[in-house]
């Protein structure tokens, strides 16, 4: 098994950071543009998308900041996915910083895919 590669990428959001942490951090939120529905039992949270299901575990959560998953069936205990608000202290533009891993030959795809989710939560909280 090869080594999964980390990767950043930012996506401007015009919303508040209060409103932008309550859609990536509580499972309605999240069921809103990340996944068809979203369950959480404390630490665990339950992402279900048509016939598949997939479980991470919330490892930080820091509001209105940032959250961090860590998907349960990847045994690489070094990954996660990571979204994390940033606000400009000058201008005060809304930034969401996305952190993930993916195979190498894989990277593409994986930032592919979330620029596809980003753009559905972008349509969710009216920003451009």
């Amino acid at each position: 098994m090869s080594a999964k590669v980390k990767f950043e990428i930012e996506f401007p959001i015009q919303a508040s950071p209060q409103l932008l942490y309550n859609y990536i951090s509580t499972p309605s939120g999240l069921s809103e543009w990340f996944a068809d529905n979203v369950n959480s039992r404390g630490e665990l949270f339950t992402f279900i998308w048509d016939d598949s299901e997939e479980q991470a575990k919330l490892i930080t959560k820091k509001s209105p900041e940032r959250i961090k998953f860590k998907w349960l069936e990847n045994d690489d205990e070094s990954c996660y996915f990571e979204l994390r608000i940033q606000v400009d202290g000058i201008t005060k533009d809304v930034s969401l910083i996305v952190t993930d891993f993916s195979d190498d030959d894989e990277e593409e795809e994986a930032k592919m895919l979330w620029e596809n989710q980003i753009s559905s939560l972008k349509q969710v909280l009216g920003s451009r």
